[in-house]
């Protein structure tokens, strides 16, 4: 059994709703054309030097590949796999201002409001 997230790379002012809608037009076949968005690429290779998306002992993933889109990345997560790839996937979603979807249940976590000092 595994579970699923999905980083999406939307447009400025983009809400929970928009990643659903997203999601969902992904699901029926829909997708962006183009070159991946440079935050999408970017998290995607953070992702991956931690954690290869290769199969092997230890792997958190229960799908490789990780699946690589022009605006998201889908990680296919092994049940028993640590706390800390979460923690890497939220902090590294936060770190390229991506949000965050658990299909799951349909949460969405936007990335952080920046702290102007």
């Amino acid at each position: 059994m595994s579970f699923d997230l999905i980083v999406w790379a939307l447009g400025p002012g983009a809400g929970a709703e928009d990643v659903r809608a997203a999601h969902r037009r992904c699901r029926q076949g829909v997708h962006v054309g183009g070159k991946p968005e440079p935050r999408i690429s970017a998290f995607h290779r953070a992702i991956i030097a931690g954690y290869p998306d290769r199969p092997g002992p230890g792997t958190p993933w229960a799908v490789t590949p990780l699946h690589l889109a022009v605006d998201h990345v889908e990680m296919n997560l092994d049940e028993s796999c640590p706390d800390q790839v979460l923690l890497d996937i939220e902090r590294l979603a936060a770190q390229h201002g991506l949000m965050l979807l658990d299909p799951q249940d349909g949460s969405v976590y936007p990335p952080p409001t920046p702290v102007s000092g």
